[in-house]
């Protein structure tokens, strides 16, 4: 049976699946936008779930059929960055979420479903894979809101589209569609509305049947590779060694010569 997580909002959830971790927005009058209590709950849902002996990748996505994240909710903007210092303790409550998804140990998947804008462009940036739907659109809006977004928040928006592209959604403001999306990096594949969330789930369940230190050793290293891990060689060296020390290790070895599927534990 399924699993759900405490949380500290009922606008996000998180549930276990099998070996698939569910990380749901659900805020459906706003479009899936992001209040800043489903902001500051990112980072401990993210972390439980990379936690949880079950869970072998994480999903993210909008609950039901509805868009992945329309953004940041404007509607508290009033309010909770009214003001500079506002602003910035929101910023860093963004930053923090983004950077808590991008940690994961664990491979992380975005499900992108219709609009997938802003802080939830930025949310989806922040997983290893991400495949959209053929309705799903994309765009930062910042410059039409006044909006500033600090070094840290770029880091992951540069590594996924480049310099030249990220100053052209920033610059223009403008919306794209799946396939521009698809061609500029940004999405790992684009499918039918209709099969999505059939194509995702098949896709992290192919994940999760492979050797979990394995993965967790390769995520670190191609990180690292692209500038998202500041780790030092001597961490990455280990979590390689580590796979050579382990029972799936041997498992691997004796499935492969016995011509059968391997039972990885994760360990």
């Amino acid at each position: 049976m399924p699993e759900t997580l405490p949380s500290p909002t009922d606008k996000l959830t998180a549930r276990i699946d099998g070996h698939i971790g569910w990380l749901v927005l659900d805020n459906p009058t706003r479009r899936n936008a992001l209040t800043l209590a489903m902001w500051r709950a990112v980072p401990e849902l993210v972390a439980a779930l990379d936690a949880h002996p079950d869970v072998r990748v994480i999903v993210v996505r909008g609950a039901g059929d509805g868009p992945f994240a329309s953004g940041a909710d404007i509607s508290e903007f009033e309010t909770v960055r009214a003001t500079a210092e506002g602003a910035r303790a929101y910023e860093a409550a963004n930053a923090e979420a983004f950077a808590g998804l991008s940690r994961a140990a664990k491979p992380t998947v975005a499900m992108i479903r219709s609009f997938c804008l802003g802080g939830g462009l930025g949310l989806a940036i922040a997983t290893d894979l991400r495949i959209a739907g053929d309705s799903a659109e994309f765009g930062i809006p910042a410059g039409r809101l006044g909006v500033g977004y600090p070094p840290d928040a770029m880091v992951q928006v540069v590594a996924a589209l480049g310099p030249m592209r990220a100053k052209e959604l920033f610059f223009t403001a403008r919306r794209i569609k799946a396939p521009e999306a698809l061609q500029a990096g940004l999405l790992t594949r684009v499918v039918a509305d209709d099969t999505l969330e059939a194509e995702v789930r098949q896709l992290a369940e192919s994940i999760a049947a492979n050797a979990p230190l394995t993965l967790r050793a390769a995520k670190a290293a191609i990180n690292a590779s692209a500038g998202l891990d500041d780790r030092v060689p001597a961490a990455l060296r280990a979590l390689a060694d580590a796979c050579f020390d382990s029972a799936d290790y041997a498992e691997g070895r004796i499935a492969f010569l016995e011509k059968r599927a391997p039972q990885f534990r994760g360990a």
